[in-house]
């Protein structure tokens, strides 16, 4: 398997004084995911958690949604024409009885670390259905008793710790400062897991993925919180894995708060100090009852 970080060699120039030394950069390689053994997709990943980044994935595209589901996931053997093993080749197999999506142009994307939605033929193909409806939303189908669910709450100030928090948990970030993080956090502030990829998109399918083989599956008391900007598939796989909470230290895009609105899902934008912006789902935020005054 690659490693997490590589050597390099650099001219390193600071205030006219010129040198040589090695630069620890992160490592960038690709992963291919296939599905019952047919190509499904390609990510340029950091090496590692390669299974959870996989099964994560899959949470996201709606196939897999509980533990029960997934077989195994396997490295291919012979994924090069001599039959070396890359480490660069998964292979998921789903349990008797899940169906296997048909795999089409649609779904057979090549995903980039800037953009895991590159190949999609439109909006409409990621606006898939959750299996985990969000806790007392606007959104909550027909047949869920909104009376009987207690949502969770959280604190401005609880918030507005979690960065600090994340970047103090970024082990390989302090030796390359490339990588983005994504970190589940209690609504107490705890740091229940956390995972860096060169993809921000990778990070947040890691620590799903990690949840899904772990029996977690709906992550419905947690706060998802990214090193980055909120895209709207970042919102999406936290919808799409029951979690109510998305905040981000940068903007989120105009389609992730809508994703969030119609969805239920709390999201929280340009987290930095005590100044944050929540653009959606502000029934989880406690709020003192004078801070909500509406201006122009």
């Amino acid at each position: 398997m690659g490693r997490v970080t590589e050597r390099r060699r650099v001219i390193r120039i600071r205030d006219g004084a010129v040198s040589t030394r090695p630069d620890t950069l992160v490592a960038e390689e690709p992963l291919e995911i296939r599905l019952g053994g047919k190509p499904l997709a390609i990510t340029m990943r950091t090496p590692g958690d390669d299974f959870a980044l996989a099964a994560g994935f899959l949470v996201s595209e709606g196939v897999l949604a509980s533990a029960d589901e997934l077989a195994n996931i396997v490295y291919c053997a012979g994924a090069t024409a001599d039959g070396e093993n890359t480490y660069n080749v998964v292979d998921v197999r789903l349990a008797d009885g899940v169906p296997v999506p048909e795999i089409t142009l649609e779904r057979n994307v090549y995903t980039t670390s800037s953009c895991g939605l590159c190949g999609k033929a439109s909006l409409d193909a990621v606006r898939t259905t959750t299996r985990w409806p969000l806790d007392s939303s606007p959104a909550t189908p027909v047949g869920i008793d909104p009376i009987r669910i207690d949502p969770i709450r959280i604190g401005p100030a609880t918030l507005a710790a979690l960065p600090d928090r994340l970047r103090a948990a970024q082990r390989v970030f302090e030796r390359t400062g490339g990588l983005h993080a994504a970190a589940l956090f209690t609504t107490d502030g705890e740091l229940l897991d956390i995972r860096e990829d060169v993809g921000r998109h990778n990070a947040v399918d890691k620590i799903v993925g990690r949840a899904l083989q772990q029996g977690r599956l709906p992550l419905s008391s947690s706060v998802l919180m990214v090193s980055g900007r909120a895209s709207f598939e970042l919102a999406q796989k936290a919808v799409m894995a029951g979690i109510p909470v998305l905040a981000a230290v940068s903007a989120p895009s105009s389609l992730a708060v809508d994703l969030a609105a119609e969805t239920g899902l709390t999201l929280v934008g340009f987290l930095r100090g005590s100044s944050m912006n929540v653009y959606a789902g502000e029934h989880r935020i406690a709020l003192p009852a004078e801070a909500a005054t509406p201006t122009d």
